[in-house]
């Protein structure tokens, strides 16, 4: 009886934990994210990386974990693009922005979009493929990463 109570209250712990994780910010204004990043990446040659998701979505919480974890792959990101992450929720769906987009929600949560220095959007990405298990999968996430790179599209 004690180890199901135990189980129970790090289980409730854990998802009460997990849920308090503030990678979006809901208030934020994604306009003005998005305008000084471009401006950012249009100096540094860069290419901008924009997540879009919320605070409630477990895959988005995980792939801001995984892509922050392994240096590498966080090396290419923050070498190559500037980062965005542009939120999802009931308090703020920012449909403008994602109607500016041909509406990547189509895709679920997280979508990746990929604009160039000047704020023209080259791709959109459905997150889900980049999956593997219960997980994303390394080697197709670092692929998607270079495939996107100014120097790769040279």
């Amino acid at each position: 009886m004690k180890r199901l109570l135990l189980l129970n209250l790090l289980v409730l712990f854990g998802l009460t934990t997990y849920s308090q994780v503030n990678i979006y910010n809901p208030n934020a204004d994604a306009k003005t994210e998005i305008a000084k990043a471009i401006s950012k990446a249009n100096q540094e040659n860069k290419h901008i990386f924009i997540q879009i998701g919320g605070n409630w979505c477990p895959w988005c919480v995980k792939l801001h974990n995984f892509l922050n974890a392994d240096s590498t792959l966080s090396e290419i990101l923050y070498n190559n693009y500037v980062v965005v992450k542009v939120n999802y929720s009931k308090e703020n769906k920012n449909l403008d922005i994602l109607e500016k987009f041909d509406k990547p929600q189509r895709f679920g949560f997280p979508v990746l979009v990929i604009l160039d220095s000047n704020g023209n959007r080259i791709h959109t990405q459905d997150s889900g493929l980049l999956e593997s298990g219960e997980g994303y999968d390394r080697k197709k996430v670092m692929s998607f990463l270079k495939n996107w790179t100014p120097e790769a599209l040279k």
